[in-house]
């Protein structure tokens, strides 16, 4: 839904946030955020979950803010004083105690993510913002998914998703954290790190990685780079490079074919359609090159090599963007916290570059594009 906001020129995009579980950082987190008022020139933000849950964090903060509680996206007035907030879920996530993973915790978590999920569907929200859940407390409420990546794909009926870690350009985050350490940032557009694999064991990694697998997240990455240089107002062919799976690129084969018999393969076929991919490449050599700007996209092969690569650079302004969807999800790049849960000492600068990423995207057009996508399901001409 695109607000007409009176005092602007242009419209807002409304986005949906997820309390995530009550248990963890995630609502202190969107308080935080939401006392931020860079975010009410670019979109409407509207939290979904319970209104309970947030007036607690409030109070932990020493917020001042208010909660109008409403039952439709059309409704509030949201703005640095006052949180409007989608009722959903059970009263009871209240009484999940913070810091402990509690099925309580896992069942709001849910709901809000359920209900925010249909209502991007509806075309009710421009996109939604999801706070972090806990995946044991997910399991012990009885929705037994690796995460809300998969869980978003099961309830928008996808098969074709991938994660992608994202670092938005340093002029436009707000906590440049170690990047003000005189390293490199990414490019123009920020530097984007997407997953062949993701929540599985490293010993399922080999049979889950061939040449459509790796395609498939090639063609996700040049998809969200060509949506993010057209909001940025570029059209520029995005620059991809794929990451190696074995250490030094296999060694022509020493430590693995892997690198000859599922990712080069894949590469070839992307080149063929002219995209501007290169690789496979060793990591170690290939994240320094990307972290200075040579490339807009990394695909790694699998969690770890892309996650602590671009944590390292900046793990709380770094954002989660979920490819492959109808929909528009962003997300923190972090996890529950449960152990500072309560404590009024969590960062929220991720939520807000979040939130921020969604509003660009949902002006650049995302959602247009990714129904598009969907619907024709050949990801620019896989």
């Amino acid at each position: 839904m695109i607000h007409r906001d009176r005092n602007a020129k242009s419209t807002l995009p409304t986005l949906a946030v997820t309390v995530g579980d009550p248990t963890g950082i995630g609502p202190e987190i969107i308080v935080g955020a939401l006392k931020d008022p860079s975010l009410y020139r670019v979109c409407r933000p509207l939290v979904v979950g319970r209104p309970e849950v947030l007036h607690r964090a409030m109070g932990q903060l020493g917020s001042p803010m208010a909660i109008d509680s409403i039952e439709d996206p059309s409704e509030g007035k949201p703005g640095i004083d006052r949180i409007a907030c989608l009722t959903c879920g059970s009263p009871n996530a209240i009484e999940a105690p913070q810091g402990m993973i509690d099925a309580r915790g896992g069942q709001a978590a849910y709901d809000a993510l359920l209900f925010a999920s249909r209502l991007a569907l509806a075309d009710q929200v421009e996109g939604i913002v999801t706070a972090p859940l806990h995946k044991v407390a997910l399991h012990q409420a009885g929705h037994d998914w690796p995460g809300h990546t998969e869980l978003l794909a099961e309830i928008c009926g996808v098969q074709q998703y991938a994660m992608m870690l994202y670092l938005p350009p340093r002029e436009d985050r707000k906590d440049p954290g170690l990047m003000e350490s005189g390293a490199g940032r990414g490019g123009r557009f920020g530097l984007g790190v997407i997953h062949v694999t993701l929540h599985m064991a490293l010993r399922e990694i080999f049979a889950a990685i061939d040449p459509d697998a790796v395609f498939e997240k090639v063609s996700l990455a040049r998809e969200v780079f060509s949506r993010l240089r057209r909001a940025y107002g570029e059209s520029q062919e995005p620059s991809i490079a794929v990451a190696a799976l074995n250490p030094h690129g296999g060694e022509m084969g020493r430590f693995g074919d892997e690198e000859s018999t599922c990712i080069a393969p894949a590469v070839e076929r992307a080149r063929r359609l002219g995209w501007d991919v290169e690789g496979p490449l060793p990591v170690d050599t290939l994240m320094p090159r990307a972290v200075q700007g040579e490339f807009d996209a990394v695909v790694a092969m699998y969690h770890d090599q892309g996650h602590i690569a671009l944590k390292l650079l900046d793990m709380f302004d770094a954002v989660n963007i979920t490819l492959g969807l109808p929909i528009l999800r962003t997300s923190v790049a972090h996890g529950t916290a449960h152990s500072i849960a309560g404590t009024a000492t969590a960062k929220c600068s991720g939520m807000v570059q979040a939130i921020l990423a969604a509003a660009r995207l949902a002006r650049g057009g995302w959602r247009e594009d990714a129904r598009r996508s969907v619907r024709q399901g050949d990801f620019a001409g896989g």
